[in-house]
């Protein structure tokens, strides 16, 4: 168990980011947050400039920004969540204020689906004293990218949810009933998947943003709740559906990701793509349902509506192995922090731990 530590954590101040920073409070660390994005002129038209060119032109701002909320503080480490806006230099600057500067990214800036978004971040890796990555690909990625050191973890739910009690109520849930939902952004190769299931007659519901780009759109329309949700609104939209159908993301070559945890911990059940690590989470047809194509997925679907008493038979057992796995973000900070702090020993080293 590691000792209280000051730490210096920089990232948005948002969704799951600021659910990680939360859980390093609740560990009982104190916690410096600094959002970098804070730093940018306000508007849209810079977090869209941002985004496509890696924050090109804006290194200087954020870095005058870190160094006066940090003041005359010292900490024992630097936590960067995310990255998307810290270059080599800023790295380097933080070292005024930590001995150790490490990096957790749950994206995957080592693919191209984000065009330059990753620019800085990937500028930064060899100056990281320890990078944590959620894909075991990302391991091998970071290695050719010059990381010093990389540790692969899975990605994680919110502790709250591990608490009945703290489950959104009935009445939170009323907005977004249903038989069965998809949860989440729209991407290019979700919206033809989605068709498919519709198509088939299945009483699907859509929520989340950018769907009105989806080609499909003019045929799912009548399905889709569109727009940002809460983080308290996903939660209630997840918990919800009787099935909630897992899409990884194509682009970003996941294997698994943090809705693999919250499904099953909201107490739904967990209908996704068949993967050596989902299968690893998992016991398939007692604990989850997985598929590999669009027909699959119809056919589970259409099996546990007829059957309620086996699909929550299913959804009781995902919930129950979920919280026994652990993967949750007090556990997985406290991971990080203990790795992290051992980079001190052999910061020059370049192997991959």
């Amino acid at each position: 168990m590691t000792h209280s530590q000051s730490i210096l954590y920089i990232g948005p101040d948002s969704g799951t980011c600021r659910a990680r920073r939360l859980a390093l409070g609740r560990l009982g660390h104190r916690v410096k947050a600094v959002d970098p994005f804070a730093a940018l002129p306000l508007g849209s038209l810079a977090r869209s400039w941002s985004f496509k060119t890696g924050g090109f032109g804006f290194g200087a701002l954020v870095r005058s920004h870190i160094a006066a909320c940090a003041g005359d503080q010292a900490f024992d480490l630097a936590y960067i969540d995310s990255g998307e806006l810290i270059d080599g230099k800023t790295v380097q600057m933080l070292r005024r204020f930590a001995p150790i500067v490490v990096n957790y990214n749950p994206d995957n800036p080592y693919v191209r689906r984000d065009g330059g978004r990753w620019r800085a971040f990937l500028g930064a890796v060899a100056h990281y004293d320890c990078l944590f990555v959620p894909r075991e690909s990302n391991v091998a990625q970071a290695k050719l990218a010059g990381a010093r050191r990389v540790h692969r973890v899975w990605f994680a739910a919110d502790d709250p949810l591990r608490d009945p009690d703290r489950l959104p109520s009935e009445e939170a849930k009323k907005p977004y009933l249903s038989s069965i939902s998809f949860v989440g952004t729209w991407m290019p190769e979700r919206g033809a998947f989605l068709l498919k299931l519709a198509q088939a007659g299945l009483p699907l519901q859509i929520f989340g943003p950018r769907w009105n780009k989806a080609l499909e759109y003019t045929a799912l329309e009548p399905l889709i709740t569109l727009g940002e949700l809460t983080p308290q609104a996903y939660d209630a939209a997840v918990a919800a559906a009787d099935i909630s159908i897992a899409l990884l993301s194509q682009g970003n070559r996941d294997q698994h990701t943090t809705r693999s945890m919250e499904i099953p911990v909201l107490g739904s059940l967990l209908c996704g793509q068949r993967t050596p690590e989902h299968l690893q989470l998992y016991e398939e047809g007692r604990e989850a349902l997985f598929w590999s194509d669009a027909q699959e997925c119809i056919d589970h679907c259409r099996q546990l509506l007829t059957d309620p008493a086996r699909r929550r038979r299913i959804a009781q057992a995902g919930r129950a192995r979920a919280l026994r796995n652990d993967h949750f973000n007090e556990s997985l900070m406290s991971s990080m922090l203990n790795l992290a702090l051992s980079a001190q020993a052999a910061p020059s080293t370049r192997a991959v731990a």
